[in-house]
């Protein structure tokens, strides 16, 4: 199964995600991550979906999002040519024998320390989806807590419309 990622510009109205949510539904396509959010003046919405299934019912599940009343633009982003970023959140559980190695490992990914307290550790990671899922295999050899992700956010590269 591949994985895409597709965009969508909206009228910011109750409904409209379940709308679209059931598009996907119907053609057993898997979201995998939804980020909703308002778009510059707040009447509009830009939805940011990762789903994996098949190019062509992806190509019928973009035709029925563009026929509904409510998206101005639905469509799929390809790799070159737009810019893609994930953020997550690790907490991880410290002690002064592995906050150094942790710490290590947060430079190295060229990542921030939110939170530090004497038994615990937040983590901020922004990148592509392999950078953070590289950083939490690393992290698992220690003891996380919890993570959180937001799923990715796309915007298309130089005139093309996101």
């Amino acid at each position: 199964m591949d994985q895409h990622t597709i965009s969508l510009f909206v009228n910011n109205k109750p409904g409209v995600l379940l709308r679209v949510a059931l598009i996907f539904s119907r053609r057993a396509f898997n979201i995998e991550s939804l980020v909703v959010s308002s778009a510059m003046d707040g009447k509009y919405s830009r939805m940011t979906i990762t789903a994996s299934g098949d190019s062509k019912t992806l190509e019928e599940i973009i035709k029925q999002a563009n026929n509904l009343v409510d998206v101005i633009h639905a469509g799929e982003h390809i790799e070159s040519e737009s810019i893609e970023k994930e953020l997550a959140f690790i907490k991880m559980k410290i002690n002064a024998t592995n906050r150094t190695e942790i710490l290590q490992i947060v430079d190295n990914f060229k990542s921030e320390t939110v939170d530090l307290t004497h038994e615990s550790l937040i983590i901020q990671v922004t990148g592509k989806t392999d950078k953070l899922d590289a950083m939490i295999e690393l992290l698992s050899h220690y003891e996380v807590i919890e993570i959180v992700r937001t799923g990715k956010v796309v915007m298309a590269r130089g005139d093309l419309n996101t």
